[in-house]
C-alpha cells in the first residue's frame, strides 16, 4: 500500500529581516506548451537534442491532468526561448512555481539549479518555491534551451502550480551581481580548500542559500567548504564594492582569490551562539577583484549542531555606497 506524502508545514522565522521587498519585472512568460517526455536520459538536457517527437503538455499543471494519469517516475520538460530579449538584462531568475517531487534544471545543458534529491537518496521539495538564477555567460542569440529533469513519487507530478517565467531580479533595487545558485561544497576542513586555483571538479553541488542537508546527507562533520568562480560583470568595474553573503549557521570565514576579506564569529558554544541570526557584510579589499577573469570566493563555515550552511540569501556583490542604502533598507 502506498504511502501518502506527509504535508509538512514549514514556519519560516525572520530573525532580522522585517521589510518586504519590491516585485520583480517579468521579461518572458513561459506558461503554456512544453515539450515532454516520460522517462530519463540525461542527454534530454543537450540544447542540440531533437525533442521534436516529443509530446506537447501544458505547465503549470500537474501531469495527471495532462493526459498522464497514474504515472510516478521520471519525466522531463523542455521549452525554447529567445535569447535576444534577455541579453540587456543581468540578474534574470528563472521562476518554476512548485514542482513534484524534486527538479534539476538546464540551461543550454548546463546545470543552474536544483531543489530535492533523486534515488536513491531521494528527498521531495514539493513545497519549496523555484527560483534559479540564470548566469548571463549562458545566453546564447536566438535559441536558447530550458530543459527541467523530474522525480515524482505519488499524487501530482510535474510543473504543478505558480506563475512560471524569467524575470529580472529587481527585487535587489540596485544593479548588483548575483551570487545566489550552485555552489561548490565539501564537509571538512583543509587550508588549501581556499585557494582559486585549488581543483574542485569532483565536490558535489550545493545550492546557496540552502541547509547541507539539501544534498540528501543528514549528518556532518562540524567543518564545510563552498566554493564559488564568478565574473564581474562591466558596469561593477573600477567601484568599490561589498559582499553580502546572506545568513549562516552558524560561523564562517570568508576568502576571495584566495585572500582573507572577514568573519562572523562571536566566540560562543554549545548552542549559545547567536552568529547564525547575523546578515554577512564584507567589504572587498580595493584591487582583490580581477575585473577580466574568473574570481572565486570560497566560504569555511563552522557548525555547532542542527541545521548547517548558508541558509538565507541574499547573496550579491554591489557597490558599496548602494550596498550601505541596501542593508539599511533591508534590516529596517
Amino acid at each position: 500500500m502506498r504511502l501518502m506524502k506527509v504535508r509538512i508545514l514549514i514556519l519560516l522565522i525572520t530573525f532580522c529581516f522585517v521589510g518586504e521587498l519590491q516585485a520583480q519585472e517579468l521579461i518572458k512568460p513561459l506558461h503554456g506548451n512544453w515539450k515532454f517526455s516520460l522517462g530519463d536520459d540525461m542527454e534530454w538536457a543537450s540544447a542540440d537534442f531533437d525533442d521534436s517527437l516529443w509530446d506537447n503538455i501544458y505547465a503549470p499543471s500537474a501531469w495527471e491532468n495532462e493526459g498522464f494519469n497514474g504515472y510516478d517516475g521520471y519525466a522531463w520538460y523542455r521549452r525554447v526561448v529567445n535569447g535576444d530579449q534577455l541579453k540587456d538584462y543581468y540578474n534574470l531568475q528563472l521562476n518554476l512555481g512548485y514542482i513534484d517531487d524534486s527538479d534539476q534544471v538546464f540551461f543550454n545543458g548546463v546545470l543552474i539549479g536544483y531543489s530535492g534529491t533523486f534515488p536513491p537518496n531521494f528527498n521531495t521539495a514539493y513545497n519549496a518555491k523555484r527560483a534559479y538564477h540564470i548566469p548571463n555567460e549562458l545566453i546564447r542569440d536566438g535559441e536558447n534551451v530550458i530543459a527541467i529533469r523530474v522525480y515524482d513519487t505519488v499524487l501530482g507530478g510535474g510543473i504543478i502550480s505558480g506563475e512560471i517565467g524569467i524575470y529580472t531580479a529587481s527585487d535587489i533595487g540596485f544593479p548588483a551581481l548575483t551570487l545566489e545558485g550552485l555552489w561548490k561544497f565539501r564537509e571538512g576542513d583543509e587550508a588549501a580548500w581556499k585557494n582559486p586555483g585549488y581543483d574542485d571538479e569532483e565536490w558535489p553541488f550545493l545550492m546557496a542559500p540552502g541547509y547541507w542537508r539539501n544534498i540528501g546527507k543528514k549528518n556532518f562533520e562540524s567543518f564545510g567548504w563552498y566554493r564559488k568562480e564568478f565574473m564581474m560583470p562591466s558596469w561593477l568595474n573600477g567601484k568599490g564594492l561589498t559582499l553580502i553573503l546572506g545568513v549562516i549557521d552558524d560561523f564562517d570565514e570568508v576568502y576571495l582569490n584566495g585572500q582573507f576579506i572577514g568573519r562572523t564569529n562571536d566566540g560562543e558554544r554549545w548552542g549559545h551562539s547567536e552568529s547564525y541570526r547575523q546578515l554577512r557584510i564584507y567589504p572587498i579589499p580595493e584591487g582583490l577583484i580581477n575585473e577580466s577573469g574568473k574570481n572565486t570566493l570560497a566560504v569555511r563555515i563552522t557548525d555547532l549542531g542542527g541545521e548547517a550552511g548558508i541558509y538565507k540569501g541574499p547573496l550579491m556583490i554591489l557597490d558599496s555606497q548602494d550596498a550601505a542604502v541596501f542593508v539599511r533598507d533591508f534590516l529596517r
